[in-house]
C-alpha cells in the first residue's frame, strides 16, 4: 500500500538516503536541500516520505504561496531502485487529495523539459503547459476537478 507520511525527526534520515538515478540528478534537487527549504519555507512547504508499506520510497513536497494563493507540486522523486512499479502515479494522485484537503482547486509545477518521464506522468493527470518558463524548467497546470483517479 503506498502512502504518504509527514518528514520528521523519525524518519529525515531514511529520506535523505533515497536517490535517483545519476541520469536523473539535474532534474530535481536533492531531498537534504528540499528538507531546507521546508524548514526555511515553515507554514509554506510539506514535505512528506512516500512509503510503500513500511518502506520510504520516494519524497514529495506539497507548497502554498499564500499570497498568490498558488498550490505548487514543488518536489518529487522516487528512489531508483523503486522506479517503473506505478508508484510514482500513485504517490501523485495522494498528493493531489492532499492539495484538495488544504483547499486547492488548481496546482502548479515545474520540471526540467528533458524530464521526458516526468512529462508524460504530469499529462496523464491533466497537466498542461501555462506557457511560461521559470528558472528554465516548464510551468504546468492541473485543474483538479479535471482529475481522473488514477489509483
Amino acid at each position: 500500500m503506498i502512502q504518504l507520511k509527514e518528514i520528521n525527526e523519525s524518519n529525515f534520515r531514511d529520506c535523505i538516503r533515497l536517490n535517483v538515478s545519476e541520469n536523473q540528478k539535474t532534474f530535481v534537487a536533492t531531498n537534504v536541500y528540499s528538507i531546507a527549504q521546508a524548514y526555511i519555507h515553515y507554514g509554506s512547504a510539506f514535505p512528506y516520505g512516500i512509503y510503500q508499506d513500511d518502506k520510504m520510497v520516494g519524497f514529495v513536497m506539497l507548497g502554498h504561496n499564500k499570497e498568490d494563493q498558488e498550490f505548487w507540486l514543488w518536489r518529487f522523486m522516487i528512489d531508483e531502485a523503486f522506479q517503473n512499479f506505478g508508484i510514482g502515479t500513485k504517490a501523485v494522485q495522494l498528493a493531489l487529495e492532499k492539495f484538495k484537503e488544504m483547499g486547492a482547486t488548481e496546482v502548479y509545477l515545474s520540471y526540467e523539459p528533458e524530464n521526458h518521464i516526468a512529462d508524460a506522468l504530469y499529462r496523464k493527470f491533466g497537466w498542461l503547459p501555462t506557457g511560461k518558463i521559470e528558472e528554465g524548467e516548464i510551468v504546468m497546470l492541473l485543474k483538479l476537478d479535471k482529475v481522473e483517479n488514477h489509483v
